[in-house]
């Protein structure tokens, strides 16, 4: 008898895209590896940008937009089945996506985009944006790229240099100028202050690293202060060390303008501590209250203690549902 064999179903091709900024972009490639982790996939990143200063225009007034993207934007067919976009950059091509393709790529924006969600087949914003809707389904913070493996997997990578520091280890992440916040010198000075009491208290030793907006006086104000302290801070030279500190970190402590960092470490499951900055934000606050309920964050007050709470796992939720919504309106490929 000859054995008949359902033929295998191809891979789904996923496009990430975004317009390469680091924080956007982690959105849009985290979620698409959290999809790619439920389903075989291809996840490829796509980075777009565009001639002149049109991009600045709000979408609808960008006509024929693959007409001025940038050559190195490489966005045109083949379509992917799935196409997971971020930043107000992708607006343009986001909402005429379906159209091009004959709804044929199933389109999700991350964010809220500042355009009617019926544009898209889903919009996945963080809680905090307040949007509602039948193809919007909110989550706690951002999508992110924190998995065990992964942490695992980077932490091998630098663990001759962190396995020999005491604990207990702190990660310090800082961000900085963004539309609501800054870092002063006089801020970054008390933060270094609070740091270093609490590591000198209990002997252990620091994994710091900056973001691209974190203010130079800033920088080198914390660096100057806390260069003492066993560790390392890590300069932007070389291998990018970020999610190997996630993995060696006892205690996370990070700045409270990022909602991509805070989520990240809040998805390790290990106690982190919000490092107050000058400004404020009603959106940001109610970010922060959600996590400090959560039991994950607290303030810090430069003393370090330790508690338990369940990872997040929010990208992995926001994936899940996108799988359930592509299959429910293609059954036979699901």
């Amino acid at each position: 008898m000859t054995e008949l064999k359902t033929p295998a179903k191809p891979a789904l091709t996923i496009w990430a895209v975004s317009d390469g900024r680091a924080g956007i972009e982690a959105q849009a490639v985290g979620l698409a590896e959290a999809v790619a982790r439920r389903r075989k996939a291809t996840v490829v990143v796509k980075r777009i940008g565009w001639t002149s200063r049109i991009g600045r225009l709000p979408w609808w007034l960008i006509p024929l937009p693959r007409h001025w993207l940038t050559p190195t934007s490489e966005f045109g067919p083949p379509w992917p089945g799935l196409m997971i976009a971020a930043g107000r950059a992708t607006l343009p091509l986001a909402v005429r996506m379906r159209r091009w393709t004959g709804r044929k790529t199933f389109v999700v924006q991350i964010q809220d985009p500042r355009a009617p969600a019926g544009l898209f087949d889903l919009v996945v914003p963080p809680n905090h944006d307040r949007l509602k809707g039948d193809n919007v389904v909110s989550i706690i913070g951002a999508p992110h790229r924190v998995t065990t493996k992964k942490l695992k997997t980077e932490y091998a990578r630098f663990a001759a240099v962190i396995d020999p520091l005491p604990h207990p280890r702190a990660a310090v992440l800082i961000g900085g100028r963004s539309k609501a916040f800054d870092l002063s010198p006089e801020r970054a000075a008390a933060i270094a202050l609070d740091i270093q009491q609490a590591l000198e208290q209990t002997g252990g030793s620091l994994l710091m690293t900056f973001s691209r907006r974190t203010p130079d006086q800033a920088r080198a104000l914390l660096t100057a202060r806390l260069k003492h302290l066993p560790g390392i801070i890590w300069d932007g030279e070389g291998d990018n060390p970020y999610f190997a500190f996630l993995a060696g970190a006892d205690h996370v402590l990070v700045t409270e303008d990022s909602a991509n960092m805070a989520t990240e470490a809040a998805g390790t499951g290990k106690p982190v501590y919000i490092l107050k900055m000058d400004g404020q934000s009603l959106k940001f606050r109610l970010f922060h209250e959600e996590l400090e309920q959560l039991g994950a964050t607290r303030p810090f007050a430069g003393v370090l203690e330790t508690w338990t709470y369940k990872p997040l796992t929010e990208t992995d939720r926001a994936a899940k549902e996108i799988l359930a919504r592509m299959d429910a309106r293609n059954p036979d490929k699901s």
